[in-house]
């Protein structure tokens, strides 16, 4: 199958001239990042275009079915596009460090290799050895609920959102939520407007959370918002494979 992703840019480059810093201490405050520009406006149409070319991919989710929300969304095969297999590189690096600090301020064991290949491969012995990557697409009244991307035993605490439609123009509505479970607290919630070709970091499933006794887990979730008019695609990086 041919390629139609492919771009001479250097996605590597463009991850990696993110403010990584101020990504790091802005993850470990609110549990989400906003990166800079990660694909061009020309990247986000193919990548959404390849929504509708079905042997990209492994299965299609309707949300309404399983009550996961309602639209829908499709995992790609382990062939993924050369633009999606990039950005997933490219992020795992510079994510692997706040992944690392996180376990240790939680205590956790901290199993992930120092390259993408060889965590997927121990995802892949433990029995986790189906893709994860996937694309969204939301139309008029559609949403999803608040939920978690755990497949499985091997978790990489970090994923990556990327918007492949422009807000105000193509869609209105579908922001992205999140809520925070607060110790002894109600829940706290926060909502992301994801521009066309940024991404969003954001916790797979929890974070530590400064306390008087040292470092606390702080559960969260995510979903999307109801889509009030249009489309909205997006892209979902996931760290680890599924069972």
């Amino acid at each position: 199958m041919t390629d139609t992703t492919r771009s001479a840019s250097q996605v590597a480059d463009r991850v990696a001239a993110d403010d990584w810093d101020a990504l790091t201490a802005e993850l470990d405050e609110h549990g989400n990042a906003l990166t800079g520009p990660l694909l061009t406006p020309a990247e986000c149409r193919r990548i959404a275009g390849l929504y509708d070319e079905t042997g990209r991919f492994r299965t299609t989710i309707d949300m309404a079915r399983y009550r996961f929300g309602s639209g829908q969304y499709r995992y790609f095969t382990h062939d993924l596009p050369d633009l999606v297999r990039e950005l997933r590189e490219a992020f795992y690096p510079r994510l692997l460090p706040i992944a690392r600090d996180w376990a240790r301020k939680l205590n956790r064991p901290a199993p992930w290799p120092d390259t993408l290949e060889e965590w997927l491969a121990m995802c892949h012995e433990a029995g986790q050895a189906t893709s994860a990557q996937i694309l969204l697409r939301y139309g008029p009244g559609d949403w999803n609920a608040l939920h978690r991307d755990v497949f499985g035993d091997m978790l990489f605490p970090l994923q990556v959102v990327v918007g492949l439609d422009a807000p105000g123009e193509d869609f209105t509505g579908g922001e992205f939520i999140m809520t925070e479970q607060r110790p002894r607290a109600q829940s706290r919630g926060s909502s992301t407007t994801l521009p066309k070709g940024h991404g969003l970091i954001f916790t797979t499933r929890d974070r530590p959370v400064a306390s008087k006794r040292g470092w606390a887990n702080g559960p969260m979730r995510h979903g999307v918002s109801t889509v009030r008019s249009g489309h909205r695609h997006t892209l979902g990086l996931v760290f680890h494979d599924a069972s």
